[in-house]
């Protein structure tokens, strides 16, 4: 008996060391690089966190394959940032979504993501920044006539495009995410805005379910930037893939598309209240969020509301568009200025949401030319980050 015991547990250690051996084996090489099975692994669990759309697993690889590449350019000419310099980085990062570092690091624990891979993350994204910018910043070149021809052209009164859609969200808090995404991955299968209708009714959480989900006609640039593509891909009657938000499951449906001849401008920024009421899922938080929607009319009178509460309670803030958490992007895009939403949670609170100001852009709100520059310093820079990328992976052996 004794003699069993001990091969069944030298059995099991073996198995365990097999399997970590095989987690930290190169699974692709660049050049003399390796990226192992847990970088991986961590980077598609790291990319679930953020709530990235597409297949993961491919996503994942060509980041690191990329990471690979921009090392060895930073390798080429002795680029690295300091510790320091990497910490100040994180702890932007983490403010972004409204985090301490410290705070970060117990969501990515939760999530099964190490420090480190964020470390990682940053510090790659970072040094590539800044080797763009000294490699190739002596040669960009913004004239007044290029100025003026991006005002010019933003103020032509081009077409623009309006969508016709259904929406469903589906809760998913951690319980029931496995759950909620199988019935959305079933929905998303239908074309037919009748199904689609049902399933608004019976599943969605969204105050549209009593409609069937559908909304009315709304510019595209309302939606969050990461979505606008997505959503033009549809034919009518077609459904995005789930599209996973914090504690739940987006579903889009097309059911029409229209070009206008005077757009609304694009909004360069939005600005935003949040107030955080206790009970979500509960009739008292619904009933809370209700009596602050009667007792307010502007982002303005929440300051009163939150008198005498903690400082946490009330936040408002101005972002770009594509900066904005994705779930509370999709609940401002069909959101007027003044106009409310108590449909996100976080936590056991449900989140007020308010709509104070969209910000057009350079054109609609008389042009600020230093921004338009910098947008335009912006784009260049990409491109030759974008060409130098594809030259170092055509120059690089890759093999997975």
């Amino acid at each position: 008996m004794r003699l069993a015991t001990l091969l069944t547990t030298a059995f099991l250690a073996l198995s365990t060391s097999i399997a970590e051996a095989q987690n930290f084996s190169p699974v692709i090489m660049v050049d003399n690089k390796a990226i192992t099975g847990f970088e991986l692994d961590q980077r598609i669990k790291l990319l679930e966190l953020f709530r990235t759309p597409g297949d993961l697993n491919e996503v994942a690889r060509e980041q690191l394959i990329d990471d690979r590449l921009k090392q060895i350019a930073f390798d080429r000419i002795g680029l690295s940032i300091t510790d320091e310099a990497l910490a100040t980085e994180v702890d932007a990062f983490a403010a972004r979504a409204n985090l301490t570092s410290d705070q970060f690091r117990t969501v990515l624990g939760q999530n099964g993501v190490s420090f480190e891979t964020l470390e990682e993350f940053v510090r790659v994204g970072v040094s590539w920044r800044d080797f763009v910018r000294s490699r190739f910043d002596s040669q960009v070149n913004v004239t007044e006539a290029d100025i003026d021809r991006a005002i010019g052209q933003a103020g032509r009164g081009a077409d623009g495009i309006e969508v016709l859609l259904s929406e469903i969200i589906i809760p998913a808090p951690p319980p029931q995410a496995a759950q909620a995404t199988a019935r959305a991955r079933q929905i998303a299968q239908t074309t037919s805005q009748a199904v689609f209708s049902d399933a608004a009714r019976q599943f969605s959480a969204l105050p549209s379910r009593n409609n069937g989900g559908r909304l009315g006609w709304l510019p595209i640039t309302n939606y969050p930037p990461q979505l606008q593509g997505l959503i033009l891909g549809l034919a009518p009657g077609e459904v995005t893939a789930p599209i996973q938000i914090p504690n739940g499951v987006a579903l889009f449906q097309m059911r029409g598309l229209r070009e206008v001849a005077k757009p609304l401008p694009a909004p360069a920024s939005i600005e935003y209240a949040t107030f955080f009421l206790p009970g979500a899922g509960t009739s008292a938080g619904l009933a809370a969020a209700q009596q602050l929607e009667a007792n307010v009319d502007t982002c303005d009178d929440l300051y009163g509301a939150a008198r005498g509460l903690p400082t946490d309670v009330l936040a408002r803030e101005t972002r770009a568009p594509s900066e904005i958490p994705q779930d509370i992007a999709i609940e401002l895009a069909r959101l007027d200025r003044g106009e409310v939403s108590y449909n996100v949670t976080r936590g056991d609170n449900v989140v007020f949401l308010m709509l104070c100001e969209r910000s057009l852009s350079d054109t609609a709100a008389g042009a600020d030319r230093d921004a338009v520059r910098n947008r335009l310093r912006s784009q260049q820079l990409s491109g030759f980050a974008d060409a130098l990328l594809e030259d170092l992976r055509a120059s690089a052996t890759i093999r997975q």
